[in-house]
């Protein structure tokens, strides 16, 4: 499985987030505490938005986080609004680049920690799914880029959540006709640059642990000695796989079958559940 992290917010460089705090996403890769294994070193990915165009840019590499110097390089240098970063842990495809996350699409992110049991042996039934008109802009082997294109799809430009529900029924569907019982594991996160979904869902309902800070002003209210906080506005979020330090209450378990929205102004939670196929 993997370990990843969402920000969106006022703009900050990517060093304060995934470098400096005590379990930061750079420390999981090591010393993952709450995920299936303790060590992510099977590539990682950042995808980032400056304001200046409309699609993200991506870095990715198939070395571990832990020890690559053009991600340190670049983390110190570079500010954003809203970015995405994941570290790979494989569940059986190849560790090469284009199997990395986050995954890219004209203004669309994605990116995955879970994965879909006996991916095997439906891989062709889902990847005919894809519209042709798609099918080519994949490059990589993987389960989740092939959820990535089965949403895009089924309209995520028009209606996110819906087609991630429509993704996930046609993953339920394939693996039961497949014989396997629980076919899906997932806690995902979209973007198109304004806005971010995260997705907490398992066939089994024993999904994978994901968390997103509480409301800036609550937390200055609770600790107004923390300068850190006195610089963020208050539509700053982070979304993670497992919170990156022990702030008492700055950190909440998105709940088991949950999606939420990420936007200017009042974030919004949801029950989630695939749309049968």
């Amino acid at each position: 499985m993997c370990r990843w992290l969402a920000y969106s917010g006022t703009p900050m460089l990517l060093d304060t987030i995934l470098y400096k705090p005590a379990h930061s996403l750079i420390d999981q890769s090591l010393h993952s505490k709450l995920g299936v294994e303790t060590t992510n070193g099977d590539g990682f990915g950042i995808g980032w938005y400056t304001g200046d165009n409309d699609t993200p840019a991506l870095l990715r590499d198939v070395g571990p986080a832990w020890n690559n110097r053009n991600l340190r390089e670049m983390a110190d240098h570079v500010r954003s609004p809203l970015f995405f970063a994941h570290i790979r842990a494989s569940t059986g495809t190849a560790v090469q680049q284009s199997n990395c996350h986050p995954f890219r699409h004209g203004r669309w992110m994605f990116m995955h920690n879970g994965a879909i049991a006996g991916f095997h042996l439906m891989r062709r039934d889902l990847t005919l799914l894809v519209d042709p008109a798609l099918y080519a802009d994949i490059e990589g082997t993987t389960d989740s880029e092939v959820m990535f294109y089965l949403a895009l799809t089924f309209g995520l430009d028009q209606d996110p959540p819906a087609a991630v529900a429509r993704m996930a029924g046609v993953v339920e569907r394939a693996g039961r006709e497949h014989g396997v019982e629980f076919p899906l594991q997932m806690t995902l996160a979209i973007t198109d640059g304004g806005h971010v979904w995260a997705f907490r869902y398992s066939s089994q309902r024993a999904s994978r642990s994901l968390f997103y800070s509480s409301r800036v002003d609550a937390l200055r209210r609770l600790h107004p000695d923390v300068a850190f906080l006195r610089d963020l506005s208050e539509e700053t979020r982070l979304i993670v796989s497992e919170p990156l330090g022990d702030l008492p209450g700055a950190w909440n378990e998105v709940p088991e079958g949950t999606y939420g929205v990420v936007r200017p102004g009042a974030d919004e939670m949801h029950p989630f559940a695939p749309v049968p196929a």
